[in-house]
């Protein structure tokens, strides 16, 4: 009798034999200046760049040789692209009403629908994300000839685009947090790879019949419309909160041009990009708090962020609403969301909500079980800004993470890599085993609140 792997664990492999694969170059004496690093610190790395989060226990640009930098930017590009496609391909499947626990696996006959080609599929992906990718390196070599190499360019525009967050210097991108032009490829970077394939190809299709429309005015799909409106009131909301927190009211001696510019790149690095232009660590108490919900919220599925995505969201707010309106439907625009997807998008959220208590719990044990609170001032927020970062796959730190203990730093890597796969292999297994009741239990009133 013939026994077929299961579908699920392909990605589980993918990126656990990645990690392992990156963590054992990255030993390597060629990989590392100075005594080199640990088997620890090299997983920590590794898990880091594969999962595209950008979590760093060591500075990238000082304790690795370039061809240390070079695995890590090829760990990074393959977790970029191996989550993307995994992620297109599910939503693909899923938007045709396809078992995503049957079809996930690359390589078995996908589809019946004799229009779709895997192999066109995945080469659209890697094409435009190399395109991309490319076209940043450029511009941001045009616009810093004599700051940054091709090389530096290159390795950064990747990272902006994986939403990676890696940087080569030990300020991230401080040094042009007065640069707009600079700052603007790089937002523009981490939102074409966190908005998704599907709505990168379809915009780009929409745009290209706009400009020689004949006929009509194109409409984009609601599902791409809830994406980028959804998108956008998160950047925008999120530069203004980050604004106010910072400035308004505050003693920041910063003039207001530099105090717009780094509160729009907060808010948009946040969507798991990981970059930032001013020190974390130094950030208001409110501002960290605004950050771990942008964090938490993500990008859009079928991308290389991670979080809880914004489509969640928006459906959970539907939700909400709906209910207090006393609606029998999750309306958003237009259309009403499925009951099926309204109860992915709860459970969902209560997974992570889940999650990220039980790794803060944890962490307050082994980073600081033996302190009492009277010494530990702010630990529980920069553990808890920690652990959404690591699930969010975001990569920002107020410094926390070089001084980990062994244990918290395995604790993260497990969090990046639920963060990385988790979310789509659990509503798969969801989609999977849910199946219509045939058979309805009596109903009672319970007293709430």
């Amino acid at each position: 009798m013939q026994r077929h792997l299961n579908p699920l664990l392909f990605p589980i492999l993918f990126f656990g034999l990645a990690i392992l694969a990156g963590a054992a170059f990255l030993r390597l004496d060629v990989s590392t200046t100075g005594d080199g690093i640990s088997w620890v610190n090299a997983l920590f790395t590794a898990t880091s760049a594969t999962c595209v989060t950008g979590l760093a226990v060591v500075d990238t640009g000082t304790a690795f040789t370039r061809f240390g930098q070079g695995v890590i930017l090829v760990l990074i590009q393959v977790g970029g692209l191996g989550i993307m496609t995994l992620a297109s391909l599910a939503l693909f499947l899923m938007r045709r009403r396809v078992s995503l626990f049957d079809r996930i696996a690359v390589g078995q006959n996908l589809l019946h629908d004799a229009s779709f080609n895997l192999g066109r599929f995945l080469v659209s992906v890697v094409v435009l994300t190399l395109a991309v990718e490319v076209a940043g390196a450029i511009l941001l070599r045009l616009l810093l000839a004599d700051d940054i190499s091709a090389y530096s360019a290159l390795f950064h525009s990747v990272s902006a685009f994986c939403n990676a967050g890696f940087s080569l210097y030990p300020d991230s991108l401080s040094r042009w947090q007065d640069n707009l032009p600079v700052n603007l490829v790089f937002i523009c970077l981490i939102v074409l790879g966190g908005i998704g394939f599907s709505v990168l190809v379809e915009s780009g299709a929409w745009l290209a019949r706009l400009c020689r429309r004949r006929h009509g005015r194109p409409r984009l799909t609601w599902y791409t419309r809830v994406v980028l409106s959804t998108s956008a009131l998160l950047i925008v909301g999120g530069a203004l909160a980050l604004l106010f927190s910072e400035h308004v009211g505050y003693r920041r001696p910063v003039a207001f041009r530099t105090a717009l510019i780094t509160s729009l790149f907060q808010s948009v690095t946040c969507r798991t990009a990981g970059f930032n232009t001013v020190d974390i660590g130094s950030m208001t108490d409110v501002s960290l708090l605004i950050m771990m919900f942008l964090m938490w919220i993500g990008g859009a599925p079928g991308s290389t962020a991670g979080g809880i995505k914004v489509t969640t969201l928006r459906v959970v707010a539907a939700f909400f609403r709906g209910r207090t309106l006393g609606r029998r439907q999750s309306v958003i625009g237009t259309i009403a969301a499925g009951r099926g997807t309204v109860n992915r998008a709860l459970v969902l959220v209560l997974f992570s909500m889940v999650t990220i208590a039980l790794a803060v719990l944890v962490l307050l044990v082994t980073e600081g079980g033996d302190i009492p609170h009277s010494a530990s001032r702010g630990l529980f927020l920069e553990i808890a800004f920690e652990v959404v970062s690591a699930l969010g796959t975001t990569g920002l730190s107020t410094g926390l993470t070089p001084g980990l203990t062994v244990a918290g730093k395995y604790i993260i890597m497990i969090l990046m890599f639920i963060g990385r796969l988790g979310p789509l292999i659990f509503i798969a297994v969801l989609q999977e085993f849910q199946k219509e009741e045939i058979v309805f239990r009596p109903e009672g009133d319970l007293l709430i609140g």
